[in-house]
């Protein structure tokens, strides 16, 4: 869609709001203000193991966050949004590139001197949006490969300050003293023994430079915080502060961050044509107690399919443009960010097959219909594990690694293997939490879902079921 065609959405007034609406105030919007832009910004935001229940909007307890709840207050929450695969590095695969991470040759969290990495013929939303001559940073944790060539310069970005992959990465991991991880400066090691509690400030202030020096052209900021992955850390400004810890500490200055985005929006005056999307990497990483987040009482949690896993926060704000004060409960995953930004920006979608789909009919209206028929949640090398369409969840017959007692202070807890022995159906309506099978009673949904999950077979494979799947595509090698 070109963007001249798309700027009359700015005539939806940020109360225009039917059923979903939450009381929580709203800022009127400007459409003249709105009109005075030819074109439209992107603010990718990206917690690393993150819960649904980790805001004070959802229910934290011990800190607050005024800045994000004001981000879900002022825009559109959804409460069905699904990672694309519940670990880092494949779910910022498919984030960035719109695929199914197992499409692209993603499994898992590629570690220091991983043999592979993002292809170079895959297209990333940074990508996509220079076609539409966007400048483009990321500020954080990258993770789909440390060789050059999958650096985020090769990929579409014009600068990166951070990590090529998460903090602990084995075999540090699960020590608690932070490894000598290096740091980029572009594609440049400008160290390998930065002071963690520096990391959430520095990438914000970086992000704050970036949107001021770009305020007059189109840009793509994506700030992937490597904070709340373990082991935590934070400035002196906010240690101690929280009554929850280290991880309200931690929490705290995240959302800090975030109240320096959007007031430095509002100083510029690009609030109306700046589309910021909040969101996680996964579920959090329970095992490590007093340091990991909440669920909001979704079952398990990171590494796994389960909704504690997969199911994450995501926030849409777009002040004039995106109704406030609203709630999507449409079945949308991180996979659909690229073809959002593309079809907002007018840039054209890789030329190869990707799984994303635009949320644009839901930015503007929350009750529009659905825009994806289902989602098929893969872990593992390629294993099909469940398939939702947004009502029920369709749970196969798989092993996993189940959460046992948590750890303490930095130390992982007990892991315990579990199998899900039959095929497990759960109402998403009722049972967020996937405590109460129903496939007895709906077989007729088992049927439907089924068939879904068989399609997903034929294309990506399967290897529960043996299946090999002919549409999946060479990640990058060394």
């Amino acid at each position: 869609m070109k963007l001249k065609s798309f700027l009359p959405l700015a005539t939806i007034s940020a109360g225009a709001v039917s059923a979903g609406t939450v009381s929580c105030g709203s800022h009127s919007a400007s459409v003249s203000a709105a009109r005075q832009h030819d074109h439209v910004n992107f603010i990718l935001i990206n917690l690393d193991d993150a819960g649904n229940g980790d805001f004070s909007f959802s229910g934290a307890l011990g800190y607050q966050t005024p800045n994000i709840d004001r981000l879900a207050c002022e825009g559109m929450r959804y409460t069905q949004f699904y990672a694309a695969q519940p670990i880092s590095g494949a779910s910022r695969a498919g984030l960035l590139t719109g695929c199914y991470p197992n499409r692209i040759g993603f499994a898992h969290a590629p570690s220091p001197g991983c043999p592979y990495g993002i292809n170079g013929s895959e297209e990333t939303i940074a990508e996509v949006l220079k076609k539409r001559n966007y400048a483009t940073a990321i500020f954080g944790k990258w993770h789909l490969g440390d060789a050059e060539k999958f650096l985020p310069l090769q990929h579409g970005f014009d600068e990166w300050y951070g990590l090529p992959y998460s903090h602990d990465m084995w075999p540090y991991h699960p020590q608690w003293e932070f490894p000598d991880l290096p740091t980029y400066e572009g594609n440049r090691i400008v160290g390998y023994n930065l002071d963690p509690s520096r990391l959430t400030a520095d990438c914000t202030g970086r992000s704050v430079d970036f949107i001021r020096k770009n305020r007059d052209r189109p840009f793509f900021l994506y700030l992937a915080h490597p904070m709340p992955h373990v082991p935590l850390a934070v400035s002196e400004r906010f240690k101690g502060k929280s009554e929850q810890g280290l991880y309200g500490d931690v929490m705290m200055e995240l959302d800090w961050s975030v109240g320096e985005i959007v007031k430095t929006l509002e100083e510029l005056e690009l609030d109306q044509n700046t589309l910021i999307v909040f969101t996680s990497d996964n579920g959090p990483w329970i095992a490590y107690g007093n340091h990991a987040g909440s669920t909001g009482g979704l079952r398990e949690a990171k590494a796994t399919t389960f909704n504690g896993g997969i199911r994450v926060p995501m926030i849409a704000w777009w002040r004039g443009t995106v109704p406030a004060g609203t709630i999507c409960e449409r079945l949308a995953s991180n996979i659909d960010i690229l073809p959002t930004f593309a079809e907002i920006a007018g840039a054209e979608l890789p030329s190869h097959k990707i799984d994303g789909v635009s949320l644009l009919p839901l930015l503007q209206d929350p009750e529009a219909s659905p825009v994806r028929e289902a989602l098929c949640l893969y872990y593992q090398e390629n294993s099909l594990e469940a398939v939702t369409d947004g009502t029920y969840k369709l749970i196969f017959p798989h092993d996993y690694l189940g959460y046992g007692e948590p750890g303490n202070d930095g130390m992982p807890g007990k892991m315990i293997p579990r199998r899900v022995e039959k095929p497990e159906l759960y109402d998403m309506r009722r049972d967020p939490g996937e405590r109460y099978d129903v496939s007895a009673q709906h077989p007729d949904v088992v049927g439907r879902l089924e068939e879904f999950a068989d399609s997903c077979r034929a294309d990506l494979g399967d290897d529960l079921t043996g299946q090999k799947g002919p549409g999946r595509r060479k990640p990058g090698y060394r």
